[in-house]
């Protein structure tokens, strides 16, 4: 519903200052002021999500357990301690902590639904953002700044004002609540983890070790869809778990509520191995690969996710390309493009082309349709920010089962939410990062992987959904920020020593 009453306002209001304090934290030169702006960001969004659920049934059994609140708030905060003093003194924790939680949801209820919520990483980026803040707070003065000064670029005030416009549109959106949870669960901190990570002095020896997290965990990830593969039950998220009782395949999901957030995870992991391999010289590395490759790809085909397969030969593209030039890898994948349309025109049933588009595209396409429709209602301003699902139910009055929280094509989920401008923004981001990400790429395996994994997860949602809601891409935007930012200091300090050899070879002669 539109906001109308005080308490609606004042939420409304809360919301779009905890926007504008992650987007100072992303375009702040001073670190005082962003220091400043984190903890504020850090203690308002818990303070809106308390205030959004604390009149509905999900929070009356905590409400009215006062000691058992207060007994959880103070463990939180005792371990919230313990995690930041450990960061403060080693800052790559919070790097290979952040990596180890990234795939971990709990659902938790809030706003009247129910959402998979990443909550041992609210924990790093919590902790991460008081070992960055207090430090900074106490040791010097205003005007004086206890770090060197960091210029934002193009890609931090573009993330900022999409976290802020997001936030502004949520004011006039027919589903607030699900705005507001978008915003304090999603925007807000993960704008946090980009501050914090794109800070880190980042080595091909960390990212390894990143890497093998990630692989630790696809591992642990992938036995237990096998696991279920094999007993026909899945663990979680019961949408799929009843579309498989009345479907002939059998969808995995590990533990990841969603099979084709599933196989992004596994993709993404891929890439990264997928680049070890190109760029490694030794036997027995490329060996380990090959056959991480073949158990990840197994657990991979489990989960039937289409939008995942296409994203990962996406990023197996961008690899090629940047391992061995653009013309070779077009070739390779021309000819593997026209083997498809010879698949498709000759067994068309083999791909779905035999039903309705609808159903090929597993609904799809009417979702599509249906915001594209809502698009064109309103192309100015749109729906506002969560709207999608509300407006698509009220519209095209299908039922709740049939309307989902977007349209599977994310940049039509942002068109039919926040309009024009909404749009023209998204696209300016996409054009800025991947500009500065695939920009000298080629140079750094490590470059090349977090490139190549940016482009596969692009993909992905524009066949699924989740691309600023999800941490892995301000994760890979702030490595790759980070890294190419330190490969253009290089050059540059390169360029001078040769200058100054240069000029004093010549005073010499």
């Amino acid at each position: 519903m539109a906001l109308s009453t005080l308490g609606d306002t004042a939420q409304a209001a809360g919301v779009v200052v905890a926007a504008l304090l992650a987007g100072i934290v992303l375009v702040a030169r001073a670190a005082r002021q962003r220091a400043f702006a984190m903890l504020g960001a850090l203690v308002l969004t818990p303070v809106l999500l308390v205030a959004n659920i604390w009149s509905t049934d999900q929070f009356v059994s905590v409400r009215d357990r006062p000691v058992l609140l207060a007994a959880a708030a103070a463990g939180g905060l005792v371990a919230l301690a313990f995690a930041a003093v450990a960061f403060h003194r080693r800052p790559e924790l919070l790097v290979l902590a952040a990596a180890a939680a990234l795939p971990f949801r709990v659902p938790i209820a809030s706003g009247g639904d129910t959402s998979n919520l990443l909550l041992p990483l609210y924990l790093v980026i919590a902790a991460g953002g008081v070992a960055y803040a207090v430090p900074r707070l106490r040791s010097h003065g205003w005007r004086e700044d206890p770090e060197p000064e960091r210029r934002p670029g193009r890609l931090e005030w573009l993330l900022a004002a999409a976290v802020v416009l997001y936030a502004l549109q949520s004011a006039y959106s027919s589903d607030f609540d699900r705005a507001l949870a978008q915003t304090i669960f999603f925007y807000v901190p993960f704008a946090l983890l980009f501050a914090l990570l794109v800070r880190i002095d980042w080595t091909q020896r960390l990212a390894l070790q990143c890497l093998g997290i990630l692989l630790a965990l696809a591992v642990v990830f992938v036995g237990i869809g096998f696991v279920e593969y094999a007993r026909r039950e899945l663990l979680l998220n019961p949408k799929v778990i009843s579309s498989n009782q009345f479907e002939t395949y059998f969808r995995v999901n590990s533990l990841f509520f969603d099979p084709n957030i599933y196989g992004r995870f596994l993709a993404t992991v891929m890439i990264g191995i997928a680049a070890v391999l190109l760029w490694s010289r030794r036997t027995i590395v490329a060996a380990g690969c090959a056959a991480a490759l073949a158990l990840l790809m197994s657990g991979l085909v489990l989960t039937l996710s289409q939008s995942s397969f296409t994203a990962l030969l996406a990023g197996l593209a961008v690899l090629g390309a940047l391992r061995w030039g653009s013309r070779r890898t077009g070739i390779v994948v021309g000819a593997f493009a026209i083997l498809a349309v010879g698949i498709v025109l000759v067994a068309p049933g083999a791909v779905g082309l035999n039903q309705s588009l609808d159903n090929a595209s597993s609904g799809r396409s009417d979702l599509i349709r249906g915001g594209v429709e809502l698009f064109a209602s309103r192309p100015l301003q749109g729906w506002g920010s969560g709207a999608f699902r509300h407006e698509y139910r009220t519209n095209k009055k299908a039922s709740s089962e049939r309307a989902t929280a977007a349209s599977h094509t994310i940049a039509i989920t942002v068109a039919a939410e926040q309009g024009i401008v909404g749009l023209g923004l998204y696209l300016a981001l996409l054009a800025v990062a991947l500009a500065q990400l695939l920009r000298g790429a080629r140079r750094s395996p490590v470059r090349a992987a977090i490139a190549a994994a940016f482009v596969a997860l692009v993909v992905h949602t524009l066949m699924y959904a989740a691309f600023l809601e999800d941490p892995l891409a301000w994760a890979l935007l702030a490595v790759g920020t980070a890294l190419a930012a330190q490969q253009a200091a290089a050059t540059t300090a390169a360029q001078r020593a040769a200058e100054r050899a240069r000029a004093a070879g010549a005073g010499a002669s």
